[in-house]
């Protein structure tokens, strides 16, 4: 289911291994009650799934297993739901015969180097012992013997089936039959949710989506306020500053020049000229002569 819906599988007692481990102070207040030989409080157990729900992959949905185990926890998931805004749609009840979760149970083998779960009853290794996945030697809880499960299986029926009426009542319960084939279960299973959450979640895609674009536009409108703005800022800056005007200079004025007159040339008195004549003799007249 964590495949197919793409959303996380929240088990009650990886949480608590986990904080545990990360030493928060969720972790811290766990282990100190362990340590005692107590059992980990209601309020440190939802404290621990407020805080996996508010991780990114819970966003679209989320599976709890093993949570909650009696009415009043029940009761505190819900009110812890209603305030964050995410309240269960769905209780799921896989209906198992008591011998089957015997088997189930005494028979679990894990490997603890990659996580491989297996069933020596149902699902046995290749190798006895050995992990198929990566080799390694598969562990068997020292709780899983016939004696404890059998008292687990005792608190169950005292504590934990009621919870099949309180689910009931809200509208919420569905039951698939848990034995069989796997494939067949897993079919049985999905088409209970898909049949009881998709209406729901048709209508919460379409409220997303209205918000998401709401969001969108106010996104758009903000950082084309902010561009106009750094627009206005960069004209502004790049405006040229008047420069001082500068004193106006006036111009000595230049004494006039005053150029003396050229004194007149007075043409020469004309030569005469002096008519050649050519000296003439005086004609003498021939005497005739008698």
């Amino acid at each position: 289911m964590v495949e197919k819906y793409k959303i996380p599988q929240m088990s009650t007692g990886d949480l608590l291994r986990a904080e545990v481990a990360a030493g928060t102070d969720l972790g811290k207040k766990a282990k100190a009650a362990m340590d005692a030989g107590q059992l980990v409080t209601d309020e440190i157990v939802l404290g621990m799934i407020q805080a996996r729900l508010a991780k990114p992959d819970a966003k679209n949905g989320f599976i709890l297993d093993g949570f909650p185990r009696n009415i009043p926890q029940a009761q505190a998931l819900d009110a812890m739901l209603a305030r964050l805004g995410q309240p269960l749609q769905l209780a799921l009840l896989v209906d198992v015969t008591t011998d089957i979760l015997m088997k189930r149970l005494t028979g679990r083998r894990s490997c603890g180097s990659c996580g491989a779960i297996y069933n020596i009853y149902f699902s046995a290794p290749k190798t006895s012992n050995k992990c198929d996945k990566c080799g390694s030697s598969l562990t068997h809880r020292s709780d899983d013997n016939e004696q404890t499960v059998g008292k687990r299986l005792g608190v169950y029926q005292q504590q934990t089936a009621p919870l099949a009426n309180y689910y009931k009542a809200q509208g919420k319960l569905r039951t698939v039959r848990g034995v069989g084939v796997v494939s067949a279960i897993f079919k049985n299973a999905t088409d209970i949710i898909e049949s009881q959450i998709r209406p729901l979640a048709d209508v919460m895609s379409k409220i997303e989506s209205a918000a998401a674009r709401q969001a969108a536009k106010a996104k758009a409108e903000e950082a084309k306020a902010k561009a106009a703005a750094k627009a206005a800022k960069a004209a502004k800056a790049a405006k040229p500053i008047p420069a001082a005007k500068a004193k106006p200079v006036v111009a000595a004025k230049a004494k006039p020049v005053v150029k003396k007159a050229a004194p007149k040339k007075v043409a020469p008195p004309p030569k005469a000229k002096a008519k050649s004549r050519k000296a003439t003799k005086p004609a003498t007249k021939a005497k005739k002569v008698k």
